[in-house]
């Protein structure tokens, strides 16, 4: 007799659609993918993913917001940085289903 997988309650899904969703625009995704690579400030995001730097800033903020991202002042610039380790993962995802060769 097999037992059943474990499935996640209404609320745990309705908690990952709200996290899905705050990464769910290309600008974020770009962002992300930079991310992971390296800490970055808004105006160098912004610049790297043709975003205007008030866009940019809202982006971060409301990923920030999620716990998806920290950030911290250096000078007159906040930093942003991957708080998120599962993010990797999902990036990975969305390269290998929709990144084409050459």
């Amino acid at each position: 007799m097999s037992t059943l997988p474990f499935r996640s309650s209404s609320e745990q899904m309705q908690n990952a659609a709200q996290c899905l969703k705050a990464i769910a625009h290309p600008a974020r995704l770009q962002m992300i993918e930079i991310l992971l690579d390296q800490e970055m400030s808004v105006g160098e995001l912004a610049e790297a993913t043709s975003t205007p730097h008030n866009v940019a800033s809202e982006h971060l903020s409301r990923m920030k917001n999620h716990g998806l991202l920290s950030s911290f002042r250096d000078g007159r610039n906040t930093i942003y940085r991957i708080e998120e380790p599962g993010l990797r993962s999902i990036i990975q995802c969305v390269q290998a289903r929709y990144r084409t060769s050459g």
